[in-house]
């Protein structure tokens, strides 16, 4: 079913002090598991919607405020060290839970997982909202997935991540996921290939055919296309293709939008014409009509002018964010 959403004095001890000042915001999360505070000891995890993961036992945190954290562990499925950000709901204390969880995943060409905050808005826009909101990095062409030579995306995301939030923060397993560009296609592709994991997904000018931008992004970025997916057009790249997947898609509720890649009302004058922002388009066209096919539920805003830029993807999250509330149980 497709509808069209609206618009809607001594030195040394002067030292010592901001020391263990900066000690304190950079220690791993850990504390005494009888008091009911998150604990960065390792555990297994059993969440449902997919795998099971075991969450990395060295997590450091980095507090930047009540709500704003940022985490860094050692990563098994990168090879490296992970990092995530995540804003805590109002009322969120060591301990509680199960609380809903939204992901919200960045385009190509930002190895950082600041942007949603920087440029996104996400912290103001999700503050109403009773929701864990994390933000991974994804790599500069990661593409979401795990790669057949190259770090594993997908395991990273879905499984390190999902079992430290679930672990230290609480985390249940009512869980939405939105992204945009390059995030676009990981939500609808995350969604799509663990079947029970997300309730509700959304593509903000989304690469929905990775067959005709993939190729071309990777290319852009020295990358082998053939080191993801393996050759193309085969089997594992048609895996990870939303427009290929609407079938797998069932009882998740779906947000698409796009713009035409004319200059719209968001952009500063003189815009040039975004042809990007065109075959995006088409393609979440191609995507929401065999959605609709498959007798989805599908809310799609194709809003005409607006090129492939911040302005519009933060308005596209605060149009979303209540249908992708209501499906966790996060709505007001």
């Amino acid at each position: 079913m497709n509808r069209t959403a609206g618009r809607p004095g001594v030195v040394l001890p002067a030292a010592l002090a901001v020391a263990a000042v900066s000690l304190a915001l950079l220690t791993p999360f850990f504390s005494d598991p009888s008091s009911g505070a998150p604990s960065g000891a390792s555990s297994s995890a059993a969440p449902s919607g997919g795998e099971r993961g075991r969450a990395p036992a060295d997590v450091r945190v980095e507090r930047r405020g009540e709500r704003d954290h940022v985490l860094t562990f050692a990563s098994a499925a990168l090879g490296r060290q992970g990092r995530v950000r995540v804003l805590l709901p109002e009322g969120w204390k060591p301990g509680s839970g199960p609380w809903p969880v939204l992901y919200l995943l960045d385009g190509c060409c930002r190895p950082a997982p600041d942007s949603w905050l920087t440029e996104g808005d996400a912290a103001r826009l999700t503050s109403p909202y009773p929701v864990i909101t994390v933000m991974p990095e994804g790599g500069t062409v990661g593409f979401y997935s795990d790669w057949r030579r190259g770090p594993r995306w997908e395991t990273f995301h879905l499984t390190e991540v999902r079992a430290i939030l679930e672990r230290d923060y609480g985390a249940g397993d009512r869980r939405a996921v939105a992204g945009l560009s390059m995030g676009g296609f990981g939500a609808i592709s995350y969604a799509a290939r663990h079947p029970g994991m997300f309730r509700a997904a959304a593509s903000f000018s989304g690469v929905l055919d990775s067959t005709q931008s993939a190729p071309w992004l990777l290319e852009r970025h020295g990358e082998d296309v053939g080191d993801l997916w393996g050759p193309p057009g085969g089997a594992e790249q048609v895996a990870h293709n939303p427009v290929a997947l609407t079938s797998k898609l069932a009882g998740v509720r779906l947000y698409v939008s796009c713009g035409d890649g004319s200059p719209g009302p968001l952009d500063d004058p003189p815009a040039a014409r975004d042809g990007g922002e065109a075959t995006l388009l088409a393609q979440s066209r191609e995507f929401v009509r065999r959605a609709g096919g498959d007798g989805l539920e599908v809310t799609a805003d194709f809003y005409g002018p607006g090129t492939h830029s911040w302005p519009y993807w933060r308005r596209a999250l605060e149009r979303s964010l209540p249908l992708l509330m209501d499906a966790v149980g996060a709505g007001g």
